[in-house]
């Protein structure tokens, strides 16, 4: 029986993704034209009333550079931490601005007449492995010590989608840091979330926090038919059907979940057993 849509996941995951893209873009417009201030700033640190909110890759970046322990800093890391832990990489999944780019990108090509769900399922030309992800992290912490600088507040693509909304809103200028953010969304092309996959470095961070999450999805091997279908269209190129859907790789985004035909998998919380199947 086919689902209603408001009753699959994924449509709930587009929305979700919508409407913290819709919150990014439309704060600093808010903010400069109408004086609207209960929301600042954008992922990397945002505030919404007093509660302020810290990635926990730049907050440990400034802890990294400055040489001690700043409270409001670690009091803002919190949140994302308590939310990794719990679930894991959800943020990649269900609320980076990025992703929520990378999704409407598949989505268009998807409307391509003949090859559309060929581009947008399209196979992986170029494959790393998955390891690579761990020395990205490495790799940004080390430059950081060294150089003295925090580098991700900089680069972050999440952060850079925010401040360039910020700088056109406030003063009518895009600045060359974009180039970064349509250069991850071209990686797409060759490989479907290459970035978030292998170079991401707050990613990382938050999969390693998120290893022993209690949000899992579990495989059920007896009810796989071997279609292909769930490995076919995981936006991160692990193979659900081989249960890499509860390792550290898997952001939960739950295609999977909604692709499979037989119900080989299940939504379960760790400790308190089965919440969807």
């Amino acid at each position: 029986e086919k689902k209603k849509w408001f009753k699959k996941l994924t449509w709930w995951r587009y929305g979700f993704l919508t409407v913290c893209f819709v919150i990014v873009a439309g704060n600093p417009f808010l903010n400069y034209h109408w004086d609207i201030n209960f929301v600042q700033g954008w992922f990397q640190s945002i505030g919404v009333g007093n509660l302020w909110v810290v990635s926990p890759l730049e907050g440990l970046e400034s802890i990294l550079t400055a040489k001690f322990f700043y409270m409001p800093s670690l009091v803002g890391m919190v949140v994302p931490v308590v939310t990794a832990l719990l679930m894991g990489r959800v943020f990649c999944s269900w609320m980076c601005p990025i992703e929520f780019l990378s999704l409407l990108t598949d989505k268009l090509l998807g409307l391509l007449p003949k090859v559309g769900d060929k581009l947008k399922y399209r196979p992986d030309l170029i494959r790393l492995p998955k390891r690579t992800l761990w020395f990205a992290l490495v790799a940004e912490l080390l430059l950081t010590m060294v150089l003295g600088y925090p580098l991700f507040v900089w680069w972050s693509p999440p952060g850079l989608v925010g401040r360039e909304i910020m700088f056109y809103a406030f003063y009518k200028i895009i600045t060359v840091e974009v180039f970064i953010v349509i250069f991850v969304l071209l990686l797409n092309l060759p490989t479907r979330r290459f970035f978030c996959r292998y170079l991401y470095p707050l990613g990382a961070l938050l999969a390693l926090i998120g290893k022993k999450r209690q949000l899992v999805l579990r495989f059920h091997e007896e009810k796989c038919v071997n279609c292909g279908l769930c490995d076919k269209k995981c936006p991160m190129g692990i193979s659900p059907s081989k249960g890499e859907c509860q390792t550290v790789y898997s952001w939960n985004c739950f295609e999977c979940y909604e692709t499979c035909p037989t119900k080989a998998f299940e939504i379960i919380w760790r400790d308190r057993g089965r919440l969807l199947n």
